[in-house]
């Protein structure tokens, strides 16, 4: 499984589900498509996801990921890329180009005057379910591995601070009222 392969799966599974703006529908059908897979495709399905999840690990998008859900943990970090990956190649591009985009999703237009959050923690074990599913076994413990890059230090700041974050991300700092 390369890349692209892995991007037709997730828009697979976005077009199977009633809502694909839903990251826990589009995780449950990209699990039950990928157990179709031969085995080995989706173990190396697994690594994919996961150098997917390394790439957006960067600090822009980890305080707009704070600004959407009112904060931001390591683990909800995580669960946020994984929402990420749900929602598409096209809207994953864009948003890791230019993290402040995420305030023209319609998604996150309606957001804002809810409340609702942008996680999805089944994200991250597609593959791992897919295996499960597909062989009744869990994946080889060798099966990924995680190379998370170096933070932007221009970044390091408290994501609380609306002065230094709303210029930096002012489309989502209008939208959330910061």
């Amino acid at each position: 499984m390369d890349p692209n392969t892995f991007w037709k799966l997730i828009a697979a599974a976005r077009a199977s589900v009633p809502d694909p703006s839903d990251g826990y529908a589009v995780a449950a059908a990209a699990t039950t498509l990928l157990a179709e897979r031969p085995p080995a495709e989706i173990v190396a399905a697994q690594q994919v996801l996961w150098d997917l999840l390394t790439v957006s690990y960067q600090n822009p998008l980890w305080a707009a990921a704070y600004v959407l859900n009112g904060g931001c943990s390591d683990d909800g970090f995580d669960y946020f890329r994984g929402w990420l990956v749900t929602q598409g190649e096209e809207v994953y591009t864009a948003v890791l180009a230019d993290p402040d985009s995420l305030a023209g999703l319609p998604a996150v237009v309606e957001a804002a005057e809810s409340g609702d959050e942008f996680e999805c923690e089944d994200a991250l074990s597609i593959a791992w379910n897919a295996h499960i599913k597909a062989t009744g076994m869990q994946l080889p413990q060798d099966a990924f591995r995680i190379r998370y890059p170096e933070l932007d230090p221009d970044w390091d700041f408290d994501f609380d601070d609306s002065a230094e974050l709303a210029p930096r991300l002012p489309r989502l700092a209008a939208l959330y009222d910061l």
